[in-house]
């Protein structure tokens, strides 16, 4: 029976799950629109912005196989990979780049919501840094990410299914347990990402939160009473 081995630490299963359930709120709340949605259109956002922060604090003080060096080490290892001689555990190149490209687009689709409007009552957190035309700008290009990213989700599942199918890879349960089988003796299981580190990617988190929500903003003075018509 082959041996488990440890590869995804907590902190990056808890940001995994909780990150497909905010985009899953995000991109439904955003299909569906109105006033009624766009409050938690909004917060989705927000929470993705944190934990996206997070995942990036995370490159460089996660465990082994969440770090960026690990990830680029793999990416440059394309070519054993197609030749079939790749025995590394962790996200395979051909992942690095579906990370890399679906970290990249809800990045961008979180922080340019900040700064959209709804032509009429909504309008982003930071929507007040930006000139009217180029949130509107924005907004179309936002609109437009939405597909972008359901494209990406769509080709994450798929290849989760060929893993499943061809390779009898169950990577689902793995980003569920943390563990999958040691196939060859020189695989390691991760180290690091302690409770200091998940502190301070945790701090950074709520430092970006905190930014995005546009909290710190100066409250705009009230409109000028309309003079009365005599």
């Amino acid at each position: 029976m082959a041996q488990k081995i440890r590869v995804w630490d907590a902190p990056l299963r808890v940001f995994h799950w909780l990150l497909v359930l905010s985009v899953v709120t995000g991109l439904v709340t955003g299909w569906l629109g109105g006033s009624s949605w766009i409050d938690w259109h909004e917060r989705a956002g927000l929470v993705i912005i944190g934990l996206l922060s997070f995942r990036i604090a995370w490159l460089l003080l996660g465990s082994t196989y969440a770090r960026l060096s690990t990830l680029l080490c793999s990416l440059l290892s394309l070519p054993q990979y197609l030749r079939g001689e790749w025995r590394q555990l962790g996200h395979n190149p051909l992942g690095v780049l579906s990370v890399f490209a679906m970290l990249g687009m809800l990045s961008w689709q979180a922080v340019s919501g900040l700064f959209t409007n709804d032509g009429s009552v909504y309008t982003g957190p930071l929507y007040r840094l930006v000139s009217s035309s180029f949130s509107t700008d924005l907004t179309r290009l936002h609109k437009l990410g939405m597909w972008i990213i359901i494209a990406l989700i769509t080709v994450h599942i798929l290849a989760i299914l060929v893993h499943y199918v061809l390779k009898k890879h169950n990577l689902v349960k793995a980003m569920l347990t943390g563990k999958t089988e040691q196939q060859y003796p020189e695989q390691k299981p991760a180290q690091g990402g302690h409770w200091l580190a998940f502190i301070c990617a945790l701090a950074i988190a709520g430092a970006a939160v905190y930014l995005a929500s546009g909290e710190w903003q100066a409250t705009p003075p009230p409109a000028p009473a309309a003079a009365p018509a005599w």
